[in-house]
């Protein structure tokens, strides 16, 4: 199975082995750079990542040398393993697809590289998108500082992040108001993720609206659940008819997580649109 079967495939579906094709494609820097970019994104499913691939990762994470748009593909791909390992920890043998110390060793490598400032700003980014998903001290001063400058794309990471890491609050409804689209996209995610009941207003506006752009519709959608459960089943049944099913699946999934109550056949769906890395 090649690298673009696999992507097109369902990580459930991969076949035994794939962490060993993978894992050979990121060692040989010799592979078109493309096929290794791929397969830095595929070696972060759950399925598959375990302390070698993390270790490759790291590996490119450091070389500078490495193309950057790969150097921040391998940081990313670090972030559902952090993230897995903080939720469920390690009191479970096999619950979690890396070790503790290799968990420790991306926490302490992804601090030291955010540090360094030779590090390519677009791979800083990537690395501290990465490391709140675990969240440590260090990551509320780097927010801060990110959402602070006059930098678009480092504000945009910063908002991103909060969705991750608590006590921001006021900035999420701030960006709410950004005319940047990414931005105002993440906001909304952070804002259904923290419950931020001052955003319902915004939030509400854009599930009713007719207008609103699908990706945010859908992020809407599921933020309102989240932060007014009532109030969020008396407007996401208006759209239970669109003509979309990735939207009509949305509030449906919303609407079940709101304790909404349907019709005897009625199922609901899976669909976390806030899901996706930056």
């Amino acid at each position: 199975m090649d690298l673009r079967t696999l992507y097109d495939t369902s990580p459930w579906e991969w076949p035994d082995g794939t962490d060993k094709i993978l894992l050979g494609i990121l060692r040989d820097d010799r592979t078109d750079q493309s096929d290794r970019l791929l397969a830095a994104e595929l070696a972060g499913d759950s399925t598959v990542v375990n302390d070698e691939l993390v270790d490759v990762l790291l590996s490119i994470l450091r070389n500078d040398n490495a193309p950057e748009n790969l150097r921040g593909r391998a940081a990313i791909s670090l972030g559902p393993a952090l993230e897995y390992a903080d939720v469920d920890g390690f009191e479970e043998p096999g619950a979690v697809p890396i070790t503790e110390q290799t968990f420790l060793k991306i926490k302490e490598a992804l601090h030291k590289l955010y540090t360094d400032a030779g590090v390519p700003k677009n791979v800083r980014r990537r690395i501290l998108e990465a490391a709140v998903r675990a969240p440590q001290d260090w990551h509320q001063n780097a927010i801060r500082a990110a959402y602070l400058s006059d930098d678009e794309d480092w504000k945009l990471t910063a908002v991103f992040c909060m969705r991750y890491i608590r006590g921001f609050d006021d900035w999420i409804l701030e960006s709410l108001g950004s005319k940047n689209a990414d931005i105002h996209y993440e906001a909304v995610c952070a804002a259904g993720n923290w419950e931020v009941d001052a955003a319902w207003p915004h939030i509400a506006g854009l599930v009713t609206s007719g207008k609103t752009e699908k990706r945010l519709l859908l992020a809407a959608i599921e933020a309102s659940a989240s932060i007014r459960a009532q109030e969020a089943q008396e407007i996401l049944g208006r759209l239970t008819d669109a003509d979309d099913e990735d939207i009509v699946e949305a509030v449906y999934e919303a609407m079940s997580m709101a304790g909404g109550f349907w019709g005897e056949g009625d199922d609901g769906y899976e669909d976390d649109e806030c899901s996706n890395q930056l």
